[in-house]
């Protein structure tokens, strides 16, 4: 027997072995929850982020209309080895063009189960849910460092890099920030909020166009506008018409979805950090930026929907930035505050971070859906123009709406 021939027939048996299924609540939440532990076990001596669900794994996309967990069995015993989540939204692939877009996240698989296919008959699986939702293009985004995950989408599941975002992260501290003098901030209604949105984003990529939905979520806290306080009676919200210099952002709590713990780091540096908190508490005056207590449960706040224009449009976006924080503060267990943008929009420079916390690149790799069709594999009636393929488009803007819901 060829060499080939034993290939093929050992991926044949191990496909026979792997059922992938819907995810079944009742039967499968203790097994998920255990995957999803032993995926988290980093490696030895090195810190790991652990992700504590609540309870809950389909709370990463529950708060999506449309969505799906699989899970993967293996062997006789049908144990479940792995899982799989996507979702289905409508979002601006520029210019106010929108598309039908799946978002492909949790993929995990045990690690006494890898090297068997199982990952990409996950990812072969949920793009056929996708299909059937009417996607026309699915995208999935990680960290730059998870080499693993890249190589799987694309070189065995055929996706292209995308867009590259950057990931600010800035800790919560027990002072809070000053907003700076002359500054005003409101807080816009979600119809205001969304018609503005409109306005800003028309020509970005991601945009939503169920963001009505997301602002009137009980998880956003809120849509919040900086203008310059002399200028305040001169602006009435209610008109389409924005004032000459603002900046604004809404917050999304991810506290009651999940919950984040560093683990795994050495002893002296757990006291380092816990030192720094000591000494600010001693020193209140000095205002230390203390390094947080990240070594047990936090939550999490998302900023998104940044935009700011006009002459003072920086000093604004940093006043809302303080702004956010101090709500953080006041919430107890939010442990840090997170806004993912653009490269090359303007307000990454001006977003307060701490840069060991951040990451400038987290990989968005995207892939255009095949449908079938029948008229034109027959050459039945005229065809229209096809669509330029997204996934080979330069970006139509510097500006990219991020979800909240993709955390």
């Amino acid at each position: 027997m060829s060499v080939k021939v034993a290939a093929e027939n050992l991926a044949m048996l191990k496909e026979n072995m792997v059922v992938v299924r819907e995810y079944d609540e009742e039967k499968d939440k203790e097994a998920v929850e255990e995957v999803e532990r032993r995926c988290e076990v980093g490696q030895h001596g090195k810190p790991t982020l652990v992700t504590d669900l609540l309870g809950d794994p389909l709370c990463r996309i529950r708060h999506f209309p449309y969505h799906v967990m699989l899970v993967a069995e293996y062997g006789e015993e049908k144990e479940v080895v792995g899982v799989i989540r996507g979702c289905m939204k409508s979002v601006t692939r520029g210019n106010s063009v929108y598309v039908k877009l799946a978002y492909i996240l949790g993929l995990r698989v045990s690690p006494a189960h890898r090297m068997l296919g199982i990952g990409a008959t996950l990812i072969q699986k949920i793009e056929e849910w996708c299909k059937q939702q009417g996607a026309e293009y699915t995208y999935m985004a990680t960290d730059s460092s998870n080499k693993p995950s890249i190589n799987l989408f694309t070189k065995k599941c055929s996706y292209t890099k995308f867009r590259a975002p950057t990931v600010l992260v800035q800790p919560v501290h027990a002072h809070y920030k000053p907003l700076g003098s002359g500054i005003a901030v409101i807080q816009l209604g979600p119809r205001t909020a969304g018609i503005i949105y409109r306005q800003l984003f028309a020509n970005a990529e991601f945009f939503l166009m169920d963001v009505d939905k997301l602002l009137s979520s009980k998880l956003n806290l809120g849509t919040f506008m900086a203008v310059p306080r002399k200028s305040l009676t001169k602006w009435d919200p209610k008109t389409k018409v924005l004032p000459s210099s603002f900046a604004v952002l809404s917050v999304w709590n991810t506290k009651e979805v999940f919950q984040l713990q560093v683990k795994g780091v050495s002893k002296l540096t757990y006291a380092c950090c816990k030192s720094t908190r000591l000494l600010d508490a001693c020193m209140p005056w000095l205002r230390l930026p203390s390094f947080p207590n990240f070594f047990r449960p936090f939550g999490i706040y998302v900023l998104y929907g940044l935009h700011m224009e006009g002459e003072n449009a920086p000093r604004l976006m940093k006043a809302l930035c303080a702004f956010a924080h101090n709500m953080a503060r006041d919430d107890h267990g939010c442990g840090a505050i997170v806004a993912e943008v653009g490269p090359r929009d303007p307000v990454r420079d001006v977003i307060p971070h701490w840069r060991n916390l951040s990451w400038t690149e987290d990989v968005w790799c995207i892939k255009k859906v095949d449908h079938y069709d029948n008229n034109e594999k027959q050459g039945v009636g005229h065809e229209p123009e096809p669509e330029p393929d997204w996934t080979t488009s330069h970006p139509s803007s510097p500006v990219i709406f991020v979800d909240p819901r993709d955390f």
